[in-house]
């Protein structure tokens, strides 16, 4: 369903839009204002070391909280020493998709050493040791524009409309129990409306990338009453860090929690938070709301006492989409 809010400004396109990566396709629906044809993107990072297939499971249409709402997921699984309770949950930002699905759209095809194999690949060297869960938004508009639904009201270009009770955390739990079934993982996680416990030592880390934050921020309005659903209150508290990787969306404000009360319920849930951002998106002075907001949201966790660390990638650098996809690899 399409949210009410509509992109209106320029400065607030999405990553792509915002970049000027390209034009809406002739015929394939409303263009977002402000964008524009370029000419061939800049040279794409080296590639990441090609993924081994044998440690990457793709699992498609896998149900989340409710049997309508379905993500495809990408399970890399570790090698070498393993953790059986560790597990990293990656959400994309634009344009990234399967490999194979970006190597057939002309704007996404340069940018393919940032699809979601090779960032599971990433991430796995990341956090050795531990089970990577990439999810793949819901919908892709026009192939670019990730929309991630199933989690948080969205429009068509994805931007956010936030509430208290959409339900994110409740279908990322359910996703990850019918996944760990699915690919056949030890003690996966007890299905929805059954036990309320957690296979022992189960630990969780989420990453949001870009538009992937949105995701985020949607569950940290969701915190208050996560902590007085008994069904809830063990996941939540198995969640141990939160990386913000450089926040952005097509909307005009809340491309960071700015709230008082739902950044007083972070502070006091436990989780470390951590913000790493570039120039590209804390520093347009065409969208400087976004660099305002992100100065709020580190102020106000700050003050509250939350445990939270935060970092400027590429200070020095000149704004670039190329910094904004490699802090993945830098954080």
């Amino acid at each position: 369903m399409i949210s009410r809010r509509s992109v209106t400004l320029a400065t607030g396109l999405s990553l792509f839009a915002a970049a000027h990566m390209s034009s809406i396709a002739t015929g394939g629906g409303p263009e977002p204002p402000g964008s524009l044809d370029l000419p061939a993107p800049p040279p794409a990072p080296a590639p990441a070391p090609a993924p081994a297939p044998r440690r990457l499971l793709r699992l498609t249409s896998v149900p989340g909280s409710e049997q309508h709402r379905l993500n495809d997921l990408l399970l890399l699984s570790p090698e070498g020493p393993r953790s059986e309770t560790g597990h990293v949950v990656f959400f994309p930002g634009d344009i990234q998709n399967f490999q194979q699905e970006m190597a057939l759209q002309p704007d996404a095809a340069p940018w393919q050493c940032w699809s979601l194999e090779r960032v599971a690949v990433m991430l796995g060297a990341r956090f050795p040791g531990c089970h990577i869960w990439v999810i793949r938004a819901s919908r892709m508009y026009l192939h670019k524009f990730s929309c991630y639904q199933n989690f948080v009201e969205s429009n068509l270009f994805g931007a956010p409309e936030h509430s208290p009770d959409y339900g994110a955390l409740r279908h990322l739990r359910g996703l990850l129990g019918h996944g760990m079934e699915r690919a056949g993982l030890p003690n996966p996680l007890p299905p929805l409306g059954g036990a309320a416990f957690l296979p022992h030592g189960f630990a969780l880390t989420l990453v949001g990338f870009s538009k992937g934050c949105v995701v985020l921020n949607q569950m940290v309005y969701e915190l208050a009453g996560a902590k007085t659903d008994l069904e809830l209150q063990p996941f939540l508290s198995s969640i141990s860090d939160m990386y913000w990787l450089d926040g952005g969306h097509p909307g005009g404000s809340e491309t960071w929690v700015t709230d008082k009360r739902a950044l007083g319920e972070l502070a006091t849930c436990g989780v470390t938070v951590h913000a790493h951002v570039t120039p590209y998106e804390v520093r347009d002075p065409m969208r400087a709301w976004v660099g305002r907001e992100h100065r709020r949201f580190i102020k106000a966790l700050e003050e509250l006492g939350a445990c939270v660390t935060h970092r400027l990638h590429f200070e020095n650098e000149p704004a670039s989409i190329d910094n904004h996809f490699r802090v993945i690899k830098e954080f």
